[in-house]
């Protein structure tokens, strides 16, 4: 029997096997930034998946980067993310929804007129798609110290709108270039007050808002993200000595609350993703990243090494909502259709067949 169909206990939660759908952003939000009726039966046609990581749903306005992206700070969102669980939990799943600031990788154009901010006025390289094409991204304004707790407010309030409207849990997003990362980056944080520096300062924000989101609605229902020595969107960590003090202080922040669980973004194998799941010392998902497709026997070589207890599948969940059927009887599998992954409608959204 493969090692992907083992059952495991992660938080509150006991899932029917060892791969989880991560977080894909399909920019399909309605008016208002609201999931829609055709989100709810896309994520509940995947609710085989045990455990749905939600697309990147902002936790404020501001906190916006991509268009039609969806967020969860107003009781109009809460009520879409309401229908979404609904959906989920009829077919025996569970999500959780990833909170994503953006931070600077956002533009005005995308989210009507409100300003972009991040650790430091230092713009993130290249451009960003909006409503009228491609701009630059913007120098944003360096967020002020005594505006932080609000970030870690904001984020603690979307995790109890979440759980008023249904969903299982959280997602903190401290990776891909975002917020978070952006605070944990050297690069894009060169802050002189107690959030910039040294690697624990750096650090800090990531645990506040931690701590704050567990406190309010309980660590087992919390998961969060990291992707050290990531280097994109132009958050660098090539400094390996800096990049180990960063994250060896961070999760050794985290460990002691309980969380449901961490989730890395990197080379399962390495030396630095090893030893951070021992640090954490409770459940880890890795995800091998984005050169690939992750298939069924890459999942088992990561068991069968114990490089993590679970894996994070992406594009083959977007296109296969039956996905571990499909794995456990050896089925064809679709294959994703890139040109139909980012907006649009039911087409490479709902329409995906399910074996028959």
């Amino acid at each position: 029997m493969s090692r992907a169909f083992e059952s495991i206990r992660v938080g509150r939660w006991t899932l029917p096997q060892r791969f989880v759908m991560a977080p894909l952003t399909r920019n399909r939000a309605g008016a208002g930034m609201v999931p829609t009726e055709l989100a709810a039966q896309y994520y509940g046609q995947r609710a085989s998946a045990g455990l749905i990581i939600s697309e990147g749903t902002q936790p404020s306005a501001v906190g916006q980067g991509y268009l039609d992206t969806p967020g969860i700070h107003s009781a109009e969102q809460a009520a879409g993310w309401a229908r979404v669980a609904g959906a989920v939990h009829a077919g025996g799943g569970r999500i959780v929804v990833q909170l994503m600031h953006a931070g600077r990788i956002a533009h005005p154009d995308n989210k009507g007129g409100l300003e972009t901010v991040a650790p430091s006025a230092v713009p993130a390289p290249g451009r960003i798609v909006t409503a009228s094409g491609e701009q630059d991204h913007p120098i944003p304004r360096a967020l002020e110290t005594a505006e932080l707790p609000t970030v870690a407010a904001d984020f603690a309030d979307a995790a109890r709108k979440a759980v008023e409207a249904g969903l299982d849990g959280v997602e903190i997003h401290a990776a891909n270039g975002y917020l978070l990362h952006q605070f944990l980056a050297p690069s894009s944080n060169v802050r002189t007050d107690a959030y910039g520096g040294s690697p624990a300062n750096r650090a800090r924000l990531v645990v506040e808002v931690t701590r704050a989101v567990a406190e309010a609605i309980g660590a087992d229902r919390v998961g969060i993200r990291i992707s050290p020595a990531h280097n994109i969107q132009g958050v660098l960590e090539e400094d390996e000595l800096d990049t180990a003090a960063t994250y060896d202080t961070l999760v050794d922040q985290l460990a002691p609350l309980g969380l449901a669980y961490l989730s890395i973004l990197g080379d399962p194998a390495s030396d630095l993703v090893r030893t951070l799941r021992k640090r954490f010392g409770g459940p880890v998902i890795v995800n091998s990243g984005f050169a690939g497709t992750t298939t069924l026997e890459q999942v088992d070589g990561i068991l069968e090494q114990d490089l993590a207890d679970l894996v994070a599948v992406g594009r083959l969940f977007l296109a296969n909502p039956d996905l571990p059927r499909r794995w456990r009887e050896a089925l064809p599998l679709n294959e994703p259709d890139p040109a139909t992954f980012y907006g649009g409608g039911a087409e490479g959204y709902t329409d995906y067949p399910f074996s028959s």
